[in-house]
């Protein structure tokens, strides 16, 4: 793709790395059939061909409108596309970027503004939603069904035997996650353990990052990045392993803490080692680790692959492979590839969107009738299980027993 960039913007390493981008496209349209939100809507603009070609005349000084900013809003960042282009584009590099400046020219009206501001000051931070997650379960009985079914139950945690192990790795005990789903992580520890490792959560990290910069506040993304490298540091001199991170929306993000920060002189080094050592969790499990621990005993479950993980990691059909090798029976899913409509903060921002797709993916999920549903993200498994009574959780809790 031609691009004409104005020189001033060309001299910075942002209009340097989005020219590169854009010119890596060669508008062949295959990201449309995998786009969650063209199938929807039909609309070119709400596909990423249409979306890459309203960036670039963003950056080149097109007039940019509130349509702009809606066409960009509506992208899910699930990075289907990416699998599908033939051509290696950095579409979720080049959204990041055209978001950002399209915000900068575009005021958002002030309701909109509250809302982003007040997802960013609540989510990462797990002492400030704690206290609002206890209230609405308290007001659950009194909430229209619709918000209602938005308020995960509170989950009963068992007892995890510590144990002092030869091999460690750190845990990123996460921010939402932490809150509203904390029986993923107790459920880490203890198949960890099992297996011979002695997992640390060290409570100076705090949240990835990826909600920020997804809002379009890089800069505070970039300070949550640069809070966990300080956090994590001197346990990677000591020597962990590696650093397990058990939804794969943080995943993502701290795997591409290295990218962020490339050009930082201060923590470039160290946030390409971070990077490195960032590993999903199926990434450190193995085949003859599931047959040490208790079976599915050919329990039928379905398993929904989170865009995060099949797309962003590239660690498609890895969970699977694992719970088949412990004896879950596992349904096959239709359209497997496409998004559930969680996306981070998109079931908020773009409710109606999401729905739509949440609707879809519950009907390929329960097709084949499974007992439970099962992820790898506690963003998709909030969503899916406010829409149906089917059971939703981690995949690993399937092995705390």
């Amino acid at each position: 793709m031609q691009t004409h960039l104005p020189a001033e913007l060309l001299k910075t390493s942002i209009g340097q790395e989005a020219d590169s981008i854009l010119r890596s496209c060669v508008h062949c349209g295959f990201c449309i059939a995998t786009c969650p939100t063209y199938q929807l809507l039909g609309d070119e603009l709400d596909g990423p061909r249409g979306r890459i070609y309203q960036i670039k005349l963003a950056l080149e000084g097109a007039p940019i409108t509130e349509n702009t900013q809606l066409h960009l809003d509506r992208c899910l960042t699930c990075m289907n596309c990416e699998t599908t282009c033939p051509s290696g584009v950095q579409y979720h590099r080049l959204l990041d970027i055209g978001r950002e400046y399209v915000d900068a020219k575009v005021q958002r009206p002030w309701p909109q503004q509250l809302l982003r501001w007040s997802l960013r000051k609540v989510l990462p931070y797990p002492r400030r939603l704690s206290p609002l997650v206890k209230l609405g379960r308290t007001l659950k009985p009194f909430l229209p069904n619709a918000l209602s079914k938005k308020i995960p139950a509170r989950q009963s945690l068992k007892p995890v035997v510590n144990r002092i192990q030869n091999r460690k790795m750190l845990l990123l005990s996460g921010c939402a996650q932490a809150v509203m789903t904390p029986a993923t992580n107790n459920a880490t520890k203890a198949v960890m353990a099992k297996i011979g490792i002695e997992l640390i959560e060290v409570k100076e990290a705090g949240c990835c990052g990826a909600l920020s910069q997804h809002l379009g506040a890089s800069k505070e993304a970039l300070n949550f990045f640069k809070h966990n490298i300080d956090a994590w540091w001197p346990s990677v001199e000591a020597g962990a392993e590696a650093i397990i991170v058990t939804a794969s929306g943080c995943g993502i993000m701290v795997k591409d803490y290295g990218t962020y920060l490339a050009n930082d002189p201060a923590y470039a080094s160290k946030a390409k080692k971070i990077s490195a050592l960032c590993k999903d969790l199926s990434e450190v499990l193995t085949i003859d680790d599931m047959k040490k621990l208790p079976g599915g005993e050919n329990q039928s479950i379905v398993f929904h692959s989170p865009c995060t993980l099949q797309h962003g990691q590239k660690l498609a059909g890895v969970v699977e492979s694992l719970l088949l090798a412990a004896g879950f029976q596992l349904q096959q899913v239709t359209d497997s590839h496409l998004c559930c409509g969680s996306a981070g903060t998109y079931s908020i921002l773009q409710s109606r969107l999401s729905e739509q797709l949440k609707q879809r993916k519950l009907t390929n999920l329960l097709t084949s009738q499974p007992e439970i549903i099962v992820t790898a993200n506690v963003g998709c498994q909030l969503h899916l299980q406010s829409g149906t009574e089917k059971r939703v959780k981690h995949w690993i809790e399937l092995f705390d027993s």
